[in-house]
């Protein structure tokens, strides 16, 4: 399984927030690059960017962020927020990004984004399925689609989406731990299609839930709040990588 932890960027700096509530910012470096390069420094080789600016905007924003941690490190970047033109998928692209997330796109604008897939490949394109009590949320969580989750997820599958990032926002930054039963659900029922890559995202808090994710077959998981507030060190995680890479 791999780890990928977050970067979340709003005004060049590095933030959490919980529950994607922008209310709740705190800033845990002023230099996101700093902070990638820790993360190199113990074996971490992909990363999680967002654009929470970008997600507010709905157009990319931060992407001089992207271009410097991309050409000053190693890390395989896959970064989102406010992806919603050709031009944004572009820039992102040419900035250095490996892989783009797209969620609310997926959601409200399907043709444009099964156009994505075709042009770039699925394996350059992760689908953000994003929920609430097992509805897909859309613009930077602001608001709740009426698509059901696993559903949605099915259909981008059928499309050939193999990279699913999916997030409990009832648990993103709340360090109660991830939603397993959600996880196992969805790989349970999508597995009827070729093998899905979910990357479990939110609400992880301690390193002996990551053994756990991987036991349930999540192909990576994302990591944010939990290692900027110490819960888990970045030598659990080099050891972890050492161990399971």
């Amino acid at each position: 399984m791999r780890i990928v932890p977050a970067i979340d960027i709003i005004e060049g700096k590095c933030v959490r927030l919980s529950k994607g509530d922008y209310e709740t910012k705190k800033i845990y470096n002023e230099n996101p690059l700093e902070v990638a390069k820790e993360f190199q420094d113990h074996g971490i080789r992909f990363l999680h960017l967002v654009d929470l600016d970008g997600a507010k905007s709905k157009h990319i924003v931060n992407h001089k962020v992207l271009e410097q941690i991309a050409s000053k490190t190693d890390l395989k970047i896959d970064f989102g927020g406010g992806l919603k033109t050709d031009e944004d998928l572009r820039i992102a692209f040419e900035s250095g990004a490996n892989q783009i997330t797209g969620g609310s796109i997926a959601v409200k604008n399907k043709e444009f984004f099964l156009g994505w897939i075709q042009k770039h490949g699925a394996d350059k394109i992760i689908l953000g399925a994003d929920a609430l009590d097992e509805k897909v949320a859309v613009s930077g969580w602001q608001e709740e689609s009426n698509e059901a989750l696993i559903p949605f997820i099915q259909g981008y599958q059928k499309e050939g989406i193999s990279y699913v990032i999916c997030t409990d926002i009832s648990k993103d930054g709340m360090l109660q731990g991830p939603s397993f039963q959600l996880y196992e659900k969805i790989l349970l029922e999508t597995s009827q299609e070729k093998p899905l890559k979910l990357i479990a995202s939110g609400g992880i808090s301690s390193f002996d839930e990551l053994p756990k994710l991987a036991q349930l077959g999540c192909e990576g998981t994302i990591i944010g709040k939990a290692i900027y507030e110490n819960r888990i060190t970045l030598k659990q995680l080099e050891n972890f990588i050492q161990n399971h890479g």
